[in-house]
């Protein structure tokens, strides 16, 4: 049954009733809101429509409609508005509107506040103790609009000097610290179209219970007594039966008119919008969440567009997802993820993060979790595996240069593959986390793309590539895109795909590998292989991986949530080291995803090539996406390169693409000839500092045995947090 529906049926017959008090003046309903006897309190500039659109909702309720400025205020003063704020000037009327709407009471209505109420805070926060704030966050470009059709050229606290726009921006600010649920307005929305997001945000606010997660495994036949939520999966990264989390009703669809709003935004701005779509409000508040934004992209990215695009070459452009820390696309992610994992932990119990990296996850992992502070970091501590011959130098030296708090990079003599099954393995071990919970007080988790607040703040990298192309005018919304990805564990590739279910138009998302090809032979064939197959050293080993995890959330994807197939399937890779896809399944992967792969000369040559011919120097990663994307690609709309990693961090494989002799052995020197060698991008200094601490001294390789993993796991928690008495 719907919100309305059952609204209308179990209270068909309430009345409002109105009742005036001695010192204040109360409106109470017999009927209830969605939110029980809680007001709607809807709040926004002038010009946002609250009046009209709260008049629409309380009809559409069978509620009664306030009006502040109509039904409170001027009762209150008895003279208009105007009059009033004429009498006691801006700062004195902001007082007296404050005053009065202290003395308000209201039960189960639908308010609109003037645009001046939440100026007021300890009226707002008198309001927010019976009510829920809805905030209309409407364009500026309408609110200027409306407002210059209505004649009207100053507000309540808008000083001498200080232009509509200006104030505009100011009480964005503080409505944003008000709210409890967004309303995000798409350019041109018409008045009931805001009425009807209202119902729906409101509903949505109200049904926290069915924003749950499920496992790629179980769909939705755990127990219905053990609801999953945001905050869960967070924390426990991988589901009790070995399966990746994935949200129970999928994505949000944003529509066009949103999506047109969100051009002109910031990278910030259009995260902090797309991910209130998919975290819920009870879940990370919209303002924390926006204060997790704005530091996870600020300063700390050399670049102020955070994720740029450029143009590359014919139809081809490059969207450069390395202006992080750590110079690697998994900034994008692991800036913000452990901000999400810390305002999720459960008080009194110290988490270990286990991750396994092929090269960029490690430093960047190690990266934002040193950028937690106070209680958050000290019961917190970050442990992880790299293979040894598997990753480069420089990224070698990246991971070690971390020696802050509660974290430990260390190096293990075998392939990524071990290090990820190891950790998988330690968390379906109940008898081996129920000693570490007992003993130490500690809870594993993981950062890795296996962990769902790893994965989604991807999407927004890639929807924000999209909209960039819309603002610099080559492509306008709804026109196609392809993006080619140098793909290893998919997890990239997975969120170009979520970014297409929320309303991105990607036709082809472009799946690169090097060679070791096993995704390209499994998107080629339907059959995964993993039989008699080594793991092959490469210029690229960020995607050296044989066993791709989020492949299980793409078979899930593509099946329509067939968790018995994707368990089947998995099942019968662990025991075989194969499988199949059924009939049918292969071509509507291939519907959405193509694939191919590229040769370590191949990669070398794109990179000397690309340099030759425009000065731009791309990483190994990169160049295997270019070489894909150049025989796969038909030219009938544009290609998106993503690239995940600054050329610097594979300096001598780049060296050895430029054709270049006597190359320094001193890393930091490396990077510097090669800066100087390329006309873009320019070198990365965070990894330039990172480098000259020279981290790595007395370094150990752990052998390839897991109980040798499982003591260094247990020896981790004893240097970091108190045995448990």
């Amino acid at each position: 049954m719907g919100l309305l529906s059952a609204i209308q049926i179990s209270l068909r017959t309430a009345r409002c009733r109105l009742c005036q008090l001695p010192t204040s003046k109360s409106w109470f309903s017999t009927k209830s809101t969605p939110l029980g006897v809680k007001n709607i309190l809807l709040m926004g500039p002038p010009g946002a429509g609250k009046t009209t659109v709260g008049k629409i909702v309380a009809n559409k309720l069978g509620l009664p409609a306030l009006d502040v400025d109509d039904d409170v205020l001027e009762p209150a003063w008895k003279m208009p508005v105007a009059a009033k704020l004429a009498e006691l000037g801006g700062r004195r009327f902001l007082e007296e509107e404050g005053r009065t709407l202290s003395n308000f009471s209201a039960s189960g209505c639908i308010v609109s506040l003037t645009g001046s109420n939440p100026l007021h805070g300890e009226a707002m926060q008198h309001l927010k103790q019976n009510g829920v704030v809805v905030y209309l966050d409407v364009d500026s470009r309408d609110i200027l609009e409306r407002l210059g059709r209505m004649e009207v050229n100053w507000i309540v606290g808008q000083e001498d000097g200080v232009s509509m726009r200006d104030i505009l921006l100011y009480r964005k600010q503080i409505y944003e610290k008000w709210l409890d649920v967004r309303v995000f307005c798409g350019m041109g929305d018409t008045v009931e179209e805001v009425a009807e997001k209202v119902l729906k945000a409101v509903e949505r606010y109200l049904e926290h219970d069915e924003e749950t997660y499920v496992s790629t495994r179980s769909g939705g036949s755990e127990s219905p007594d053990r609801k999953t939520y945001f905050n869960d999966v967070v924390i426990e990264g991988l589901a009790a039966d070995g399966g990746l989390y994935v949200p129970k009703k999928g994505f949000p669809d944003v529509p066009k008119g949103e999506w047109l709003r969100l051009i002109s935004m910031s990278y910030p701005e259009r995260a902090s919008v797309l991910l209130e779509k998919c975290i819920h409000p009870l879940d990370v508040s919209p303002l924390d969440l926006r204060s997790m934004v704005f530091k996870a992209y600020g300063d700390n990215f050399s670049s102020d567009r955070v994720a740029p695009v450029k143009h590359l070459v014919k139809n081809q452009y490059i969207q450069e997802l390395f202006h992080g820390p750590t110079a690697s696309f998994k900034d994008l992610a692991l800036q913000l993820m452990p901000q999400l994992f810390a305002h999720c932990l459960p008080p009194m119990c110290n988490f270990l993060i286990l991750v396994a990296t092929s090269g960029d996850t490690g430093s960047a992992v190690l990266s934002g979790f040193s950028r937690l502070s106070g209680a958050d970091r000290h019961r917190t501590g970050v442990l992880v595996f790299f293979p040894e011959e598997g990753v480069s130098e420089v990224q070698k030296l990246q991971m070690t240069s971390f020696r802050e708090g509660n974290a430990r990079a260390v190096s293990v003599l075998s392939d990524f593959d071990f290090c990820q099954k190891s950790i998988k393995r330690m968390f379906g071990e109940s008898g081996l986390t129920g000693h570490l919970a007992v003993e130490y007080g500690t809870v594993l988790s993981t950062a890795n793309s296996i962990n769902w607040a790893r994965l989604l703040p991807q999407v927004v990298y890639h929807s924000s590539c999209y909209l960039d192309l819309c603002r610099d005018g080559v492509i306008n919304f709804g026109d196609p895109l392809d993006v080619c990805i140098p793909t290893g564990n998919f997890g990239n590739a997975m969120s170009a795909l979520y970014a297409k279910q929320m309303g991105i138009p990607i036709r082809k998302v472009i799946c690169a590998s090097n060679h070791n090809r096993v995704v390209s032979d499994f998107l080629s064939t339907g059959q995964y292989d993993l039989q008699g197959r080594p793991l092959l050293l490469s210029h690229s080993p960020a995607i050296d991986i044989l066993k791709s995890s989020n492949l299980e959330r793409f078979i899930h994807h593509v099946s329509g949530g067939n968790s018995c197939l994707v368990d089947d399937l998995f099942t019968h890779l662990d025991a075989q080291k194969r499988f199949q896809l059924p009939e049918g399944l292969l071509g509507r992967m291939q519907q959405e995803v193509q694939a191919g792969w590229c040769s370590e000369e191949d990669c070398l040559a794109a990179i000397q090539e690309l340099h030759i011919q425009t000065g731009y120097l791309m990483d190994t990663h990169t160049a295997v996406a270019k070489v894909v994307a150049d025989r796969l690609q038909d030219g009938s709309c544009p290609t998106v390169l993503c690239s995940t990693a600054h050329y610097g961090k594979f300096a001598p494989a780049v060296f050895k693409a430029l054709r270049i002799q006597n190359v320094p052995p001193d890393p930091v020197e490396q990077l510097e000839q090669l800066g100087a060698a390329a006309s873009e991008p320019a070198a990365h200094g965070e990894m330039m500092r990172r480098l000259r601490q020279r981290g790595g001294s007395g370094r150990r390789a752990l052998q390839a045995d897991y109980s040798v993993l499982v003591e260094e796991v247990e020896s981790m928690m004893q240097d970091s947090f108190l045995k448990v008495a």
